[in-house]
């Protein structure tokens, strides 16, 4: 389970793929938890924040990076 998580000086990031677009996800790494949300959340202290253990979020990407089509939506 994942504790609370201070995210008040979390330095979001998203990819550079996202042209600067405001509809991206954004990812923020602090301490061994991976913190996620949608870039047209930033500023809404109510906007919804997916928390992931680092070993999870690994487990996703190196999913998606082998070609685990069955993890991105249809």
């Amino acid at each position: 389970m994942i504790r609370e998580v201070d995210l008040s000086t979390a330095q979001w990031a998203k990819s550079d793929l996202s042209s600067g677009g405001a509809n991206c996800l954004e990812v923020a790494f602090v301490g061994d938890v991976v913190a996620l949300r949608d870039s047209k959340d930033v500023g809404r202290p109510e906007a919804a924040v997916l928390l992931l253990s680092i070993e999870d979020y690994r487990a996703f990407t190196g999913g998606i990076r082998q070609g685990q089509s069955n993890l991105l939506a249809p």
